[in-house]
């Protein structure tokens, strides 16, 4: 529920147009929905100005039909490291959902966006793409223009400084990289906008997962760098996006 409905109650009251009893009906449910195995946050887009996101990956198709059912009233949803298969059944059950199979994520209400400024999205490689997919839909769902630049890394720079003129406008970049985690400092010691830095987990045996990126990201030497976690392209994406409504 957003401060939008509560404001139409609250002025439906006033103009006697319902009861109290019912608005307490219509509002009881502010703080969270308890569905037993979960509590929606429901308050969260008061507080945060965006809804929950619903993280798939360790939820049952059943647990995720219950919320999805009870999301359906809802103008806006977003599910992230969800398959296809549990995607499809979502789908069944909300048809104004869209689902994006490379960023795992589905989601309904993309918000129009609310200035004119510029998050771009780099990776190093075309193996960070998806990564890259979910930090898109994430900052895009949250009212951003967003710009993506892909398989830019430093195995051949010359590609970087092409785009050099697009990253200069942008107002937050979000550089993404497996393997040495080298991109980022390239980026942001090109560019005075503040970078998001995001490991990935594609590489060799010694890439540990993202662990080297990620250690080689929270070393970086160039100033203005925030670091996220592995694989987090959903945090990039919302990090992004209250930077750049500020």
């Amino acid at each position: 529920m957003n401060r939008d409905t509560i404001l139409s109650v609250i002025n439906d009251i006033k103009n006697n147009k319902i009861s109290t009893l019912d608005a307490l009906k219509i509002i009881e449910d502010i703080p969270f929905k308890d569905l037993d195995f979960v509590k929606l946050d429901t308050h969260r887009e008061i507080r945060r100005d965006y809804p929950e996101v619903i993280f798939c990956k360790s939820k049952t198709i059943e647990q995720l039909e219950s919320i999805c059912s009870e999301l359906i009233k809802s103008e806006q949803a977003l599910y992230s490291k969800i398959g296809k298969k549990k995607a499809l059944r979502l789908m069944e059950i909300d048809g104004k959902l869209e689902y994006n199979p490379l960023a795992k994520m589905l989601y309904k209400g993309i918000r129009e966006p609310r200035n004119s400024k510029i998050i771009s999205i780099v990776t190093a490689g075309t193996s960070d793409i998806p990564i890259a997919e979910e930090a898109k839909i994430s900052a895009s769902f949250m009212g951003n223009i967003v710009k993506s630049y892909y398989d830019v890394g430093v195995a051949g720079i010359h590609r970087l400084f092409s785009i050099y003129d697009e990253l200069k406008e942008s107002n937050v970049i979000i550089a993404i990289a497996g393997m040495e985690g080298a991109l980022v400092s390239v980026v942001a010691g090109l560019v005075s906008a503040p970078v998001i830095a995001v490991p990935t987990s594609c590489g060799y045996g010694a890439n540990f997962n993202g662990v080297t990126a990620l250690l080689s990201m929270l070393n970086s030497c160039s100033p203005g760098v925030s670091v996220v976690n592995i694989d987090n392209g959903f945090g990039a994406g919302y990090l992004a996006s209250i930077i750049n409504g500020r």
